[in-house]
């Protein structure tokens, strides 16, 4: 392909991407894949070039453009190459006209940045919610220690405070260890900590997800005690048995939910948690870096139904606690509605439930918890807070 034919082709996506985020289709990633399996003559440069000029056009759009040449105009306002490629050669873009719209730069679209900035974030940190997030990985310590990746790895840094925690190059193949390490944000390992596993624990692990978190929570325990995971998206919840067989965890139960009557499902766990986590479903905002048109996504009525959606949580989550056991609330929002506000007003509801003081390797006091931010901790968005029950 051609300079043009690239800059071509990523107009095409993102008018697919603007698309995809105005209706809520499918994400930037998959609508890429789609696009290059249906192009086989496309070689992996090619490829590559594409992908890297479509998402350097989100991350530079504040609002959701009205369509993809428009956005990438914004950027070649910047790059004297990229606008040399508007040349209408046969499978370029058309030349350039002098009044032609261009998307408008900036981090998020005006309403968000608003809320950010109402929720603490300077400029300097809604900025760095638009760089790019490093490759972070977990070591399993089930199957094996840093030293064994680190040996093969040259470049890969440790991460200060997390003992199995690694940060590796850009684009490196983890398909050589697979199930001796699980890729994961330093950011989530520090949340996760908040839970405090121990071995013989019982654990519910009520948003599970595809399992990321339970199976760290598996390793920390030594895979001694129970872990109940749980979600309602079959789905997502479907990948973690793989997942988990190939890690060495035997003790995590799976159980699908249904929305609504998620306590009727959970009546054998009520009262008997030593711990539940509730890694909530949030407005993203910390993970902007590894998810950027996930701006362009959200909407104040999404937000609002979220922030129910967590309050309902909450209130399912405490009812399995046992008594003094602990509920860790965390999301991947820096917006203190989802966050500390979120976690403050359980307290207030939830007559004798208690703050615990944190001591993690990163973040800083956010009400009644901790918030990490890629500005000020170098790992994605997170809030987190404990509870101790009465």
């Amino acid at each position: 392909m051609t300079p043009a034919a690239r800059a071509q082709a990523a107009i095409e996506l993102l008018d697919t991407v603007i698309i995809a985020a105005r209706d809520n289709g499918p994400a930037a990633d998959t609508l890429i894949q789609r696009y290059f399996a249906a192009r086989r003559y496309a070689g992996s440069k090619d490829r590559r070039a594409v992908r890297e000029l479509v998402y350097a056009v989100i991350r530079a759009c504040g609002e959701r453009p009205a369509g993809g040449r428009a956005a990438m105009l914004l950027l070649a306002g910047q790059d004297a190459d990229l606008a040399a490629t508007f040349d209408g050669s046969p499978h370029g873009p058309a030349p350039i006209a002098a009044d032609e719209p261009r998307a408008a730069a900036g981090v998020a679209p005006a309403w968000l940045t608003e809320r950010l900035a109402a929720s603490g974030l300077d400029a300097a940190e809604q900025g760095a919610l638009a760089g790019r997030a490093p490759l972070d990985i977990r070591v399993n310590r089930l199957k094996g220690t840093p030293t064994q990746i680190t040996e093969q790895i040259a470049a890969a840094e440790p991460i200060a405070g997390l003992p199995d925690a690694l940060r590796l190059p850009a684009g490196t193949d983890l398909a050589p260890f697979a199930g001796l390490v699980e890729p994961q944000d330093a950011g989530s390992q520090v949340v996760t900590l908040a839970a405090a596993p121990q071995p013989g624990q019982q654990i519910v692990d009520l948003c599970a997800g595809a399992g990321g978190k339970t199976l760290a929570l598996a390793a920390a325990m030594g895979e001694q005690g129970h872990i109940l995971a749980c979600d309602t998206d079959r789905g997502r919840l479907s990948r973690l048995s793989p997942r988990a067989a190939q890690a060495g965890v035997t003790i995590a139960e799976t159980r699908l939910l249904n929305p609504g009557r998620e306590l009727e499902l959970l009546a054998d766990w009520q009262g008997r948690a030593d711990t539940v986590l509730i890694d909530a479903p949030c407005s993203g905002t910390g993970t902007w870096r590894r998810n950027p048109e996930a701006r362009w996504r959200l909407t104040p009525g999404r937000i609002d139904r979220l922030v129910a959606m967590q309050a309902r949580l909450l209130d399912l989550g405490a009812a399995l606690v046992r008594p003094g056991g602990a509920l860790v609330y965390v999301v991947c929002s820096l917006l203190d509605e989802e966050g500390a506000d979120q976690a403050g007003a359980f307290a207030s509801r939830q007559t004798g439930w208690t703050p615990a003081a944190l001591s993690l390797p990163a973040g800083s006091p956010r009400g009644p918890g901790l918030r990490l931010t890629p500005a000020s901790d170098g790992t994605d968005g997170f809030f987190v807070a404990r509870f101790t029950a009465p």
